[in-house]
C-alpha cells in the first residue's frame, strides 16, 4: 500500500494519502478529486522539504484560525440580531 503525495488543482492543498486497491483519491480540504501526483519526498529530509513542511503547517494553521474566528463572528452577529 504505497503512499503518494498530493496537490489539488482545485485549492492547492498539499498531503500524503496511503492508496488503497483503485480507489480514487480526494482532497481533504475540498473533497475534490482533481489532484497531481508528486514526487514523494517523504524518506527525503532536507532543510528546503523541513521548510516547505512548515509553511504548508503554518498555512493551515491560519486558515483554521481565520474559519474560526469568522464563525466566533458570524455566531455573535446573528446572536445579537
Amino acid at each position: 500500500m504505497p503512499i503518494y503525495e498530493y496537490e489539488c488543482r482545485e485549492c492547492q492543498n498539499r498531503f500524503e494519502l496511503l492508496v488503497l486497491g483503485s480507489t480514487t483519491p480526494k482532497c481533504p480540504e475540498c473533497e475534490a478529486a482533481d489532484l497531481e501526483r508528486l514526487m514523494s519526498l517523504s524518506a527525503v529530509s532536507s532543510d528546503g522539504t523541513r521548510k516547505r513542511n512548515l509553511e504548508n503547517g503554518r498555512k493551515k494553521a491560519q486558515k483554521t484560525q481565520d474559519e474560526k474566528a469568522h464563525a466566533e463572528h458570524e455566531a455573535i452577529h446573528h446572536h445579537h440580531h
